[in-house]
């Protein structure tokens, strides 16, 4: 008789890690880096623009990093030509036609990506991890809160 496994914090590291290196080894010919796809994503479901803050937050919040290294991150895309301020409004920024390109690969990658590894589990399954990591990480989030 076999036991189901345990999720515990080292399964799910070590599937964030692993899942990561699978999306990295994609992004490795383009000469963006994770950090680099997670700002180019965000700025490509924002529409035309987003306030260099507005960017900022999602990137200390979502790569849990300083203010520091998410300006490095941003200082990064523009040297590569991936990200401009937007004409209208500097404060805003946007993305290239590079840019543009780079988040369709990420975009079409991401989804044979998610069809590879995520295919064949049930939806009742997929639902059950949802809640159960979003309330994980609900509580990770709180607690980094508490702490700051």
């Amino acid at each position: 008789m076999s036991t189901a496994p345990k999720l515990t914090g080292r399964t799910i590291g070590m599937t964030h890690y692993a899942t990561r290196a699978v999306l990295e080894r994609t992004l490795a010919g383009s000469g963006a880096t994770f950090q680099h796809a997670v700002a180019v994503n965000a700025l490509a479901g924002n529409g035309d623009s987003m306030a260099r803050e507005q960017l900022t937050t999602r990137l200390t919040t979502g790569l849990k990093v300083d203010d520091t290294s998410a300006t490095a991150i941003l200082t990064e895309l523009a040297e590569a030509r991936l990200v401009e301020p937007a004409p209208d409004d500097p404060s805003r920024l946007r993305l290239t036609g590079t840019g543009e390109e780079l988040s369709h690969r990420l975009q079409e990658a991401t989804a044979a990506i998610t069809s590879r590894l995520y295919g064949g589990i049930p939806a009742e399954d997929m639902e059950t991890a949802a809640r159960v990591l979003t309330t994980v990480l609900a509580r990770a989030n709180a607690e980094l809160d508490a702490a700051a």
